[in-house]
């Protein structure tokens, strides 16, 4: 077809005719120079987002330089060979110089990034920072480096939360746990890579791209503290700050081979946490550290659970760290199951569990078989529904201008969905793929602020039925899976359903854990090739997708204790990091 311009087709046009074609004309051409005026501002923003970690790297490497020719002396190998404990103790007998360990971490983050993506920026200021971290000597953190997770503020950074609204909005001041560790003598070094608006376990945005697995470059570290699990995975630092709703430091901790703790959620401050869903309280968000061993994850609840955070946030409970309990060797009684009974767990998964049983038993612990109450029930009716009360509004509102991620687009195709058209969906799919059927009805959220009162209603029965199943039973802990091995790029925004063994635990807002205890196996890999799944729907041929081609991956198990013992659920986690120190190396 031949084409015409406006002009010439107003001259074809006669009377209102024309004036008619003018006016679509016009607002068609005002439309699209109001949207390329948009993209190419966010474009901007984006570019000079890279623009900044890229001066950063830069700066880091010319003050490493310096800092060489300064101290021929300084070796980074053995720096980088010491637990965080080791490290600590020689930081504090004068060994080793805060400036000496600062440098080689940036030195080793730098090398890290370079193969795997997951620095957003170097904070320049933590070498000032060297001239007044001697007031903090006596801090149980002194002269620690520590990576902070994107979404956790940084005065003069940007918390991006990986969209570009939050560009150009550097923070006023830290957020308080932040605070509280330079207090304790903590030096923030890098933040790190998130996805897209944080709902999502993989860790890909369009400002800062896709962050690798430290042990495949073909696969995710998991999100959304997916950054920090590969950093820390990949050596690059020994102690970082993630944050949890469903999972994002527990997967990423799993898929990389380290530890990290999902805390009670207000045990430690969130002020200072930004994020894509405020005002959702179905389901709890937590602030949490990430670490090489668990002692790591000790130490850093036992530094920041101090004056400093019930001084500079009230509404954290004023309970410091209690070290009777963590140091305790006292028998425990141990729950325990190999599946939730929703999404049926890969080989290596149930493997890691019923291997780690046996291990305790043969400790002296007392292992319980326990079941999940009505999980089918819980999922998409409170724990979907109430992440997603406002049917993805809020959340899409944050997305409304931006480049979406391939990453997280099939998840937003499902909440973009008119309501109704999701009912229907839901009616059709009901007889074919029931698990499916009811996520769909759930994604439309609540209709009313009395229907979203009685979720809330419906969670705390929920609660209190689970802990009444517990106590029942007599139970100190809870060992179950953790969501692994690590996934193919992409699957993460097709699976959501694959959280389920991580986010029930942020909807009873219970402490969890994650500890690496094996690698998966040719045998596992063989028995994947069987896996049906309990329902034969997409999800699960999905999930057998996701995970196939994993052998010689970190395999890690989920700890469990009830609201406010962090300290107990540490301390299994630390028996279960000892019993299994031969077979993570297997």
């Amino acid at each position: 077809m031949e084409k015409v311009t406006c002009r010439e087709f107003l001259v074809a046009q006669s009377g209102w005719g024309a004036i008619l074609a003018a006016t679509a004309c016009g607002t068609g051409a005002v439309f699209c120079f109001v949207k390329w005026k948009h993209s190419r501002k966010i474009h901007t923003k984006i570019q000079k987002a890279v623009a900044k970690r890229e001066q950063s790297k830069l700066c880091v490497e010319n003050a490493l330089l310096q800092f060489r020719k300064q101290h021929p002396e300084a070796k980074s190998a053995p720096v980088l060979s010491l637990s965080l404990t080791d490290l600590s103790k020689q930081l504090k007998e004068g060994s080793l110089t805060p400036a000496t360990v600062l440098h080689t971490y940036m030195e080793k983050a730098l090398e890290v990034t370079k193969e795997l993506n997951c620095v957003t920026e170097f904070l320049l200021e933590s070498r000032d920072q060297l001239q007044e971290v001697e007031k903090y000597r006596e801090g149980l953190l002194y002269g620690i480096p520590i990576s902070i997770k994107d979404n956790v503020a940084c005065q003069g950074h940007d918390t991006s939360c990986g969209v570009s609204i939050k560009l150009d909005c550097p923070e006023k001041e830290d957020s308080v746990l932040v605070q509280v560790l330079k207090r304790q003598g903590a030096i923030p070094f890098v933040k790190t890579n998130i996805p897209q608006g944080l709902l999502n376990y993989d860790c890909c945005n369009p400002i800062f791209g896709q962050s690798l697995n430290p042990h495949n470059q073909k696969k995710t570290p998991g999100g959304s503290s997916g950054g920090e699990g590969a950093l820390i995975g990949g050596g690059g630092s020994l102690l970082g700050i993630g944050t949890d709703i469903g999972g994002s430091i527990r997967i990423p901790a799993s898929f990389c081979g380290i530890c990290g703790l999902k805390p009670t959620g207000g045990r430690l401050s969130n002020h200072g946490l930004a994020g894509c869903l405020p005002g959702q309280k179905s389901v709890t968000t937590s602030v949490g550290p990430m670490a090489r061993d668990v002692d790591s994850l000790a130490l850093f609840m036992r530094a920041v659970l101090s004056e400093d955070m019930f001084l500079l946030d009230p509404c954290v409970p004023p309970i410091p760290f209690n070290n009777e309990v963590y140091s305790s060797s006292k028998t425990l009684r141990i729950g325990y199951y190999d599946t939730d009974g929703y999404l049926e767990p890969s080989p290596s998964m149930r493997r890691a569990v019923l291997e780690t049983k046996a291990l305790l038993e043969k400790a002296g612990h007392t292992l319980v078989p326990f079941t999940l109450p009505r999980i089918v029930y819980a999922l998409p009716e409170l724990i979907v529904k109430g992440i997603l009360a406002d049917g993805g509004a809020t959340l899409l509102h944050f997305l409304r201008e931006e480049m979406i991620d391939p990453s997280l687009k099939p998840q937003l195709i499902t909440y973009r969905i008119p309501r109704i058209v999701k009912k229907i969906i839901s009616l059709i799919l009901k007889p074919l793929f029931p698990r499916i059927s009811t996520t769909y009805e759930a994604l439309n959220g609540v209709s009313s602020v009395q229907d979203l009162w009685k979720q809330h209603t419906e969670v705390a029965d929920y609660c209190k039925e689970y802990i009444t199943q517990w106590k029942s039973l007599g139970l100190d802990v809870m060992l179950c899976p953790a969501l692994g091995p690590a996934f193919e790029f992409g699957y993460p925004g097709k699976l959501s359903v694959a959280a389920s063994y991580t986010i029930l635990y942020n909807l009873l807002n219970f402490p969890a854990g994650v500890v690496p205890v094996s690698k998966v196996t040719e045998q596992d890999e063989e028995e994947l090739k069987h896996y049906k799944g309990y329902y034969g729907d997409p999800w699960d041929k999905l999930f057998k997708e996701a995970v196939t081609g994993c052998q010689g991956l970190p395999v890690a198990v989920q700890c469990v204790a009830l609201p406010w013992q962090e300290e107990l659920c540490l301390r299994f986690m630390k028996e279960v990091e000892s019993l299994t120190q031969g077979t993570r190396k297997n």
